[in-house]
């Protein structure tokens, strides 16, 4: 299995940061316990997100989902300019109404399967502004200040989601392979199927080989390591969900709880019983 690493685990609501930096600095595929959004402002960078590859373009917006497997490509001789904001998992619920959701625009992203976003500069510079106080605040220690970053936190992600609302340019530049991309979906769409390698090449009606050669050429592992890491993010999920072990053992696919227990260690580094007694 390769090394799919965790990036990181989110101890507060949101975190924000503002980095520039020109340096030579090469990442493997990994993924986040939080969802993130990164506005990009600078340089030459490809972000690779679940087997497409965007060129970034200066405004961009990228969307990368919790477990969400994604590495950036990035060309050193040039000055790399972003913001990223981090967003821990059921924070954006709490502001959740009938008709206001925040996290909109990630269910969007997943929708309409793409992981970019373009909007018009006016637009973008509407949608920047709280950003921008918000990175002010941050540097001071002003009367409720806690209080104000939070605010205009939650206005950003207002904004967002009312531009997203409004047709936003999609994939505007995504490099992928269509079938590699539709096998993606079916997957992640189907994971507690039978995804056996034949019955996905009869799906598909492409060589079980020529498949297997093309899905690790385009996203960098191989089929059965992608399901198996999938299923096992699901599996945690599940856990934090307080569900039964055996239960989930058997509705993620695996076919005994030896099996799942050693690929969940092999995984997270604990058995499922060690993970959910931590997280009590």
């Amino acid at each position: 299995m390769p090394a799919y690493e965790k990036k990181g685990y989110l101890t507060d609501d949101f975190k924000f940061f503002y980095l520039e930096d020109k340096k030579s600095h090469t990442f493997s595929y990994h993924y986040h316990e939080f969802d993130k959004i990164i506005i990009f402002l600078k340089g030459r960078v490809d972000y690779m997100i679940e087997g497409k590859t965007y060129p970034l373009f200066p405004h961009d917006i990228i969307f990368v989902s919790r477990n969400d497997l994604h590495k950036p490509i990035i060309d050193p001789k040039e000055t790399y300019e972003r913001i990223i904001l981090y967003i821990a998992p059921g924070f954006l619920d709490r502001y959740k109404k009938d008709n206001a959701d925040l996290y909109h625009c990630f269910h969007f992203a997943k929708k309409t399967q793409t992981h970019v976003m373009r909007f018009s500069e006016i637009k973008f510079e509407h949608l920047i502004t709280p950003i921008h106080k918000l990175n002010e605040a941050l540097a001071t220690d002003d009367f409720a200040k806690d209080l104000y970053v939070r605010l205009l936190f939650l206005e950003f992600f207002i904004l967002l989601n009312r531009a997203v609302g409004q047709n936003p340019l999609t994939d505007p530049t995504a490099l992928y392979d269509k079938k590699t991309v539709e096998l993606l979906a079916y997957i992640n769409k189907n994971l507690f199927d039978d995804l056996a390698i034949e019955n996905l090449s009869q799906k598909f009606y492409i060589s079980k080989y020529y498949m297997m050669r093309k899905f690790k050429s385009e996203t960098g592992y191989t089929l059965h390591q992608y399901i198996l890491h999938k299923r096992l993010l699901l599996c945690r999920d599940f856990i934090r969900q307080e569900m039964p072990l055996t239960k989930i053992c058997f509705e993620c696919g695996f076919k005994d709880y030896s099996t799942f227990s050693r690929a969940f260690k092999s995984l997270f580094h604990c058995t499922p019983r060690e993970y959910k007694k931590n997280l009590n």
